[in-house]
């Protein structure tokens, strides 16, 4: 038995997300179906995150094994023939110690998520940032978002079905940067709650448009309704994994 890591960069935008179910094609199934027209192996695939519909990644590191060895350059082209020029692509394979694991030995996840700030509608990168036409003040999301700094109960920033077992979470930093038209909000930390990514950018998006939230009254409610709106996937990327 052999361990495999790979790295993966996908377009999440007509894919269910990650996790592989019977409503339609997720990164997952098509990684499994890859590995299976390949070595004709149904393999474990565990990733370092579970992205939703329509969010896509730059760097998803996954593991999975297989009974061959074999060299991972021919893993890498193999499955990427596989795949066939669709939503997903290997970018990166290498054989891991047999212990590793992509989701338990993770110390540190990010995301970013691109916000198209301007009057005219997107067309080149439609699905893959959220559009928002109203001018936002992007020093007030800054002055806000370091109020989610730190160590938290992120209930008000929670989704209902979301399963972690605990709300409190440490994000260890938030960055927002402008380029051009673009706000990019980049949130590092070991892991995330189930929406509390976008449910954050949602609420700094609604301080931008000057809108009466404030963070430190979020968190005490310990509500869901006391923060934004869910913001939308398109806008949302996985970009790394640190081990």
């Amino acid at each position: 038995m052999t361990r495999y890591k790979l790295i993966l960069e996908y377009d999440g935008t007509d894919l269910i997300g990650w996790q592989a179910n019977a409503q339609g094609p997720s990164v997952q199934s098509l990684l499994s179906d890859a590995i299976f027209q390949f070595c004709g192996e149904r393999a474990d695939i565990v990733a370092a995150g579970r992205t939703d519909a329509g969010v896509h990644a730059l760097a998803m590191a996954l593991h999975f094994d297989l009974e061959k060895d074999v060299e991972p350059d021919t893993v890498m082209a193999a499955l990427n023939f596989y795949l066939n020029g669709g939503p997903v692509s290997v970018l990166f394979a290498e054989r891991a110690d047999e212990n590793f694991h992509a989701r338990f030995d993770c110390k540190k996840r990010r995301y970013k998520y691109i916000i198209l700030n301007r009057r005219a509608p997107a067309v080149l990168d439609k699905n893959r940032v959220w559009w928002v036409p109203r001018l936002l003040d992007a020093d007030a999301m800054r002055t806000a978002a370091t109020k989610l700094v730190g160590n938290h109960d992120f209930t008000s920033f929670r989704a209902a079905e979301c399963q972690s077992k605990s709300p409190v979470k440490t994000l260890d930093d938030v960055q927002i940067k402008t380029a051009g038209d673009e706000i990019i909000l980049e949130f590092s930390a070991k892991s995330f709650l189930h929406h509390q990514v976008r449910n954050m950018v949602g609420t700094l998006v609604e301080i931008g448009l000057r809108k009466p939230y404030d963070i430190d009254e979020i968190f005490a409610k310990k509500n869901r309704a006391a923060a934004g709106p869910t913001a939308p996937p398109s806008g949302l990327y996985f970009v790394s994994a640190e081990y």
